[in-house]
């Protein structure tokens, strides 16, 4: 194929198909085309996974993807599909396992595959091939004809190496646990042990560099100090130190907000560049309850500096966001982010000028392929020190040079956004605008994310059907566990911000699909897939939090809180027998379960539910005095009466209600006094 041809990806809504329609390699999508084709030839299948802002990724295209002389040999020998990992997260999550059960190492991006064409089994893998060897790896056109080789003349082998890979994934998604098997709190304290073990007390995180966020161990350590926190400061302790120095490192964009996929290093000063929507839809509700159980001004300012990102940067027009922002530009990876003094020292005035190099470390030698990349390096009061100048003027004075700096970085050339609409990311954002909206007060926050859920019902909701992801006016591909789960857990936010009964509803669709098309009956938990998906080498069922939380944990959670909430009991039973089917995983390595932790907890302390009636204004006020403490397990709403009508709140836990109660104050007793369940 010549490169002036465009092969079949050039239709794909996908901007990371996209990206390789030029490829004189004769890419399919994953279609019934392609894997007819490789049965009717007999032709192996060269499965490619990958992402638009995916670094690595560009790098094996640019090298073997977009050479003539390695793609003839792609075509000669293996029928060649391409997949998006962020719209075929099933498919990524079948070959990332099955690459660690061949090689015995840790996968990642581009995966490479190679799969017997009959049944799309994986015989042989890897991530990155070069294009000539290097560094103990074969050159890609090297490697395909001794992969094609080795399914020519080891057709026995492979066929008992298959059966094995098949058996494996057969155990690994096994029914884990039996649906009534009774819970107790020990998983809880086994987890805390176990990250304080793996805690970096310096800087923050868990484990060396690269370090990764991991929101969903950060939740853990919030909620488990909210569970009881006169004895648990050191959860407190952990979480807050890695949140603080995220904020002030290189890994949050100091001048315009959001934050990068993971730090290659232990003190979260370099960045791997890219910045992804999932990411910080997640961290935008981490730093907001951090805010919320500390009053940390920080807290606030990462919140409310990382919702101004995703509303400026990634908002679609339509009310959905984006996915991701790549780690490149021009060629290079990081160069839209970093400075030299000279550019900074020309665009601000000298005593700006001394302020941002103090502030963000342009005294010190350059970080960065001799630039430098911002992190905070000196502290408001020790510039106030420093520069003789209160606290309040020199954070006036950073704000606008930050300002005059983000004007001029926005007339580079921007990194590849890509411009696709996940659903289950979108969740993560709406239901971090909720939070923060309602936590924050900015109710701009809240309006950005009842418009956000608007779009979803709009454009991929179709016929009581929820979709994985849409592009320029196109919605495809039957959604996944974690859409679903993710989206309820949004929903259950917005009606903390706004009780609406047709959002009520659209939750009781989504509750309803999650029981109908991905429930385990038999022994609990979630498939995930539907049971009408498509029939691929397994059907997986996620326990363990990777970079999202697990779509069990969330669905357990949020089953069981929209059930107290609703007064549904076959929620309610559908998120217990999930925690109850997942127990012996959760046992064995609690840690690995943090999202499921929740769960649990709600099974061991169902949700507080508060319900105020009256006036709304009245209403409001109550709901702002009671959310001034942090209790994860509490669900307020407000369902607001005629103006100017008495506030009365019903005070439920679990099926047991209280009286009405009619004053503020005594609210504030019955939970917080002596006698609060």
């Amino acid at each position: 194929m010549r490169s002036s041809q465009r092969n079949r990806l050039a239709g794909a809504t996908s901007p990371y198909l996209q990206q390789h329609a030029n490829n004189p390699v004769e890419w399919y999508p994953w279609c019934d085309e392609a894997l007819e084709r490789a049965r009717r030839e007999d032709r192996p299948i060269l499965l490619s996974i990958g992402y638009a802002a995916c670094h690595w990724c560009h790098v094996m295209a640019h090298e073997s993807f977009e050479d003539p002389e390695v793609a003839a040999v792609m075509n000669r020998l293996f029928v060649n599909i391409k997949v998006d990992r962020e719209q075929r997260p099933d498919l990524d999550r079948i070959y990332q396992i099955a690459h660690q059960l061949l090689t015995r190492r840790g996968g990642g991006w581009p995966l490479t595959m190679f799969l017997t064409p009959d049944d799309q089994v994986p015989f042989f893998g890897g991530t990155y091939f070069p294009r000539q060897p290097r560094h103990g790896l074969p050159g890609f056109a090297d490697l395909l004809e001794r992969v094609a080789a080795l399914y020519r003349d080891r057709r026995d082998a492979l066929r008992e190496q298959n059966a094995e890979v098949l058996a494996a994934f057969q155990k690994i998604n096994a029914a884990p646990g039996c649906a009534d098997t009774e819970l107790d709190a020990h998983p809880l304290t086994e987890a805390r042990e176990a990250l304080a073990a793996e805690f970096d007390a310096d800087h923050g995180g868990f484990g060396q560099a690269p370090k990764f966020p991991q929101p969903s161990l950060l939740d853990r350590l919030l909620r488990d100090y909210a569970a009881q926190p006169s004895e648990r400061r050191q959860s407190l302790h952990m979480a807050c130190t890695t949140l603080r120095r995220m904020a002030l490192g290189g890994i949050n964009d100091q001048i315009g907000g959001g934050f990068a996929r993971y730090s290659v290093d232990d003190y979260w000063m370099i960045p791997h560049f890219e910045k992804m929507l999932c990411d910080n839809g997640l961290l935008l509700a981490l730093y907001t309850d951090a805010w919320q159980a500390t009053g940390d001004h920080l807290f606030a300012r990462t919140a409310q500096e990382t919702a101004a990102w995703a509303l400026r940067e990634m908002r679609a027009p339509e009310g959905g966001f984006y996915s991701a922002l790549d780690a490149d530009s021009e060629g290079e990876e990081g160069r839209f982010y970093v400075w030299t003094r000279e550019q900074v020292r020309g665009l601000l005035t000298p005593e700006e000028y001394a302020m941002v190099a103090a502030r963000f470390g342009l005294n010190d030698p350059p970080n960065f392929e001799g630039r430098w990349h911002f992190h905070v390096h000196a502290s408001i009061s020790e510039l106030a020190k420093e520069l003789r100048q209160p606290q309040q003027v020199i954070r006036e004075r950073l704000d606008s040079a930050r300002h005059k700096l983000y004007r001029s970085r926005a007339k580079r050339v921007w990194p590849l956004r890509d411009e696709k609409v996940l659903t289950s990311w979108n969740a993560l954002m709406l239901r971090g605008l909720a939070r923060a909206g309602r936590l924050l007060e900015r109710d701009e926050y809240s309006r950005a994310a009842a418009d956000g859920l608007g779009f979803i019902r709009v454009a991929l909701w179709r016929d009581d059907r929820l979709l994985a992801s849409w592009r320029d006016g196109t919605a495809e591909l039957p959604a996944y566990l974690d859409d679903h789960a993710f989206l309820l857990d949004a929903v259950i936010e917005l009606l903390q911000c706004r009780w609406e009964e047709d959002t009520a509803a659209f939750g009781h669709s989504l509750a309803q699909r999650l029981l109908d098309g991905f429930e385990d009956r038999e022994h609990g938990g979630f498939f995930f897939t539907a049971d009408d998906h498509e029939a691929l080498i397994t059907r997986s069922r996620p326990l363990t939090d990777d970079a999202l939380p697990a779509g069990n944990g969330i669905a357990a959670r949020a089953l069981l809180q929209f059930g107290h909430l609703t007064g549904h009991p076959e929620y309610i039973t559908a998120g217990e027998r999930a925690v109850r089917g997942a127990w012996p995983a959760i046992s064995r390595l609690p840690h690995a379960h943090a999202t499921l932790l929740s769960g649990l907890e709600a099974v061991l302390q169902p949700p507080r539910i508060i319900v105020l009636q009256g006036d709304a204004d009245t209403c409001r006020r109550w709901q702002q005095d009671l959310e001034r403490s942090y209790a994860p397990n509490r669900l307020i709403v407000c369902d607001p009466g005629d103006p100017g009508t008495a506030v009365t709140a019903q005070l439920c836990e679990g099926s047991v209600c209280q009286a009405p109660i009619t004053s503020l104050e005594s609210l504030r007793e019955r939970l917080h006094g002596p006698e609060a369940y």
